[in-house]
């Protein structure tokens, strides 16, 4: 493949804008969209194109990398009238990073066939203060020399990056990931109220776990204010990947529902309130 040059962003937001900014920082040519022209102009601000419509994004960019929010919001980006399929070149790329169900990504990329664009699975994990500063992690499935040539890119924002295998690979790899992370939180929440209720001040107590078997990144980081709009999304795509499998996951179910008592418990808001964005 050629080299990986002009690089498009679609989805500005809290994950979407600090890789523009690292994609710019190191050089490569960044074009941008996004509904909201607050995030538009942030882009801008950082050395982005702004670009009218997914298509012009496309036909902009070697590499388009995709983060919204929702498995409908990347079928719009991606096969809309003005998508990106519309304005892609053949030998282009469009890599999915947004969190969405494998056969969505195989599903997207079946529609493509025939047009020279390849598709890459690409999803980030370590959120958004990892996004910040550059450290995000990928998980990618697809072709493995498409892979290769949109790695320098993804190492502008990312410092570990990982092809697991085919297309829909990188998916499994986040669902995964997330499966366990929001295990943790499920964990930690009921732990933490429980020692609460017996009379242990919360934060001495998460200090001794952190230096016990019981530590985990979620419990590392649970100070900071997290709003979770994806978790019930999550949870849902991993139990309706093993209904599909015909696996038994009780776990799933039960942490959905703890993480969604949390939500209500916290005010956060609830899935239909949710703005769409990463």
């Amino acid at each position: 493949m050629e080299k990986i040059e002009r690089v498009g962003i679609i989805g500005l937001g809290r994950m979407g804008r600090p890789m523009t900014r690292h994609l710019v920082k190191k050089g490569f040519a960044v074009t941008g969209f996004d509904v909201s022209d607050e995030a538009m102009a942030a882009a801008a601000a950082l050395g982005a194109r702004k670009a009218a419509n997914p298509a012009e994004v496309a036909r902009e960019s070697d590499l388009v990398i995709v983060v919204v929010g929702f498995d409908s919001e990347a079928e719009e980006v991606v096969l809309g009238p003005d998508g990106l399929l519309a304005g892609a070149r053949e030998g282009a790329v469009i890599a999915i990073s947004s969190t969405v169900a494998p056969g969505t990504m195989r599903r997207l990329a079946a529609k493509g066939e025939g047009s020279g664009v390849a598709f890459l699975d690409a999803p980030l994990c370590r959120g958004e203060r990892a996004a910040e500063e550059g450290k995000l992690l990928v998980m990618a499935g697809g072709d493995r020399d498409v892979f290769e040539a949109c790695r320098p890119a993804f190492a502008a924002f990312a410092d570990a990056i990982f092809h697991l295998g085919d297309l829909g690979a990188g998916q499994v790899g986040k669902m995964v990931n997330n499966l366990i992370l929001w295990a943790c939180i499920s964990a930690n929440y009921e732990g933490l109220k429980l020692g609460g209720e017996l009379g242990v001040e919360e934060e001495p107590l998460r200090q001794a776990l952190l230096q016990s078997s019981a530590s985990n990144w979620a419990l590392e980081t649970w100070r900071e204010e997290r709003q979770m709009p994806w978790a019930e999304k999550d949870m849902t795509i991993v139990l309706r990947e093993a209904d599909a499998a015909r696996i038994s996951l009780p776990l799933c179910g039960v942490v959905k529902e703890v993480i969604k008592g949390i939500k209500i418990e916290r005010g956060h808001p609830m899935p239909g309130a949710v703005k769409p964005g990463p």
